[in-house]
């Protein structure tokens, strides 16, 4: 008798013993999500997206918490510490061009002349083995092509028609050496600055106009900022839902393929909504703003110099944009 309940007495202590442990393994995996777009931005709505699918298909696994308006700081900062787990996911774009030379090619004005366009080239092996493979080694990897989109000119000087009229402005651009170069080419003056400090720098005087996408421009509110909104489409910007590689290693396989489908199948659901946000917002930008169309043939020719110094500056560069202009 003595012995079974000296038995009993070691089982309840073990069980006692092992039930944190228990508790601990059946908590979810937790993966911070940053982005630096506002709420209502296209970033915002597909990041939201992506974090319901996933949270429902790894339910009790795996749990998406999203941080938008760039909560876990600017796109140069979550670049840097997502490569260490801090955060282990974040939405960037421009600023992938400074994590690998060859994302610049998509600052090359005028390159990507529509979502269909983008979709071929996003699904080209060729396009991803120069693009993706280089970053897994750079302490990344990219598991999704989303969209920020086409972007157009927003000042508070005058109608932006022709390059020559972008003289003396003083605008505001993403990180990340190209869009300086395109916009000093044009004749303007470039600073890049954090999304987050523009509003107040436009408001304040200290930079006279700035260059997004609608859904960025109206999330934002811009348009409560500036007179003139100019319909340049200059550069159409993709997003990328980048992982850590330290952070990815350390998942389990079904979650990583998990993660990695409903990535990629969002491209679709980005491109979708940033094609009805583009039609929907124009009417709540213009006004207040007083839009007007540009002299695209003027711009394009203007961005020869870009696609050179590209070409000359960056390895393998003058190939990757031929075959882009390949799958037009």
């Amino acid at each position: 008798m003595k012995r079974e309940v000296g038995i009993i007495l070691g089982i309840a202590i073990l069980a006692l013993a092992l039930s944190p442990l228990v508790a601990q393994a059946q908590q979810p995996i937790s993966i911070r999500f940053g982005h630096v777009g506002f709420p209502g931005s296209l970033f915002a709505l597909t990041a939201d997206e992506y974090a319901k699918r996933v949270n429902s298909a790894l339910k009790g696994k795996v749990e998406v918490k999203v941080f938008h308006s760039s909560q876990l700081g600017s796109d140069e900062q979550m670049s840097r510490g997502v490569k260490v787990g801090a955060p282990e996911m974040f939405l960037p774009s421009t600023v992938m061009s400074t994590v690998e030379q060859k994302f610049g090619v998509f600052e090359m004005p005028y390159i990507i002349v529509s979502r269909a366009h983008i979709k071929k080239v996003a699904e080209n092996k060729q396009a991803q083995q120069n693009l993706f493979e280089p970053l897994p080694a750079k302490g990344m990897r990219i598991l999704g092509v989303w969209e920020n989109g086409f972007r157009h000119i927003t000042n508070n000087v005058r109608p932006i028609a022709k390059p020559d009229d972008l003289k003396g402005i003083k605008l505001r651009v993403p990180g990340g050496v190209w869009r300086v170069k395109m916009f000093k080419a044009y004749g303007a003056n470039p600073s890049p600055m954090p999304l987050a400090e523009v509003y107040s720098a436009l408001q304040s005087g200290v930079m006279d106009g700035q260059e997004n996408p609608f859904p960025q421009i109206a999330s934002a509110r811009f348009q409560e900022v500036q007179k003139f909104l100019s319909l340049s489409g200059h550069v159409y910007t993709p997003a990328y839902l980048v992982v850590g590689e330290d952070s990815w290693k350390k998942l389990p396989q079904d979650v990583q393929a998990t993660l990695s489908k409903i990535a990629w199948e969002m491209g679709d659901f980005a491109r979708s909504e940033g094609a009805r946000l583009d039609k929907e917002l124009m009417g709540k930008l213009a006004p207040p703003m007083k839009a007007n169309e540009v002299d695209k043939d003027g711009f394009i020719k203007a961005s020869a110099s870009i696609y050179e110094d590209f070409g000359k500056e960056v390895a393998g560069a003058a190939e990757l944009v031929r075959l882009i202009q390949s799958l037009r």
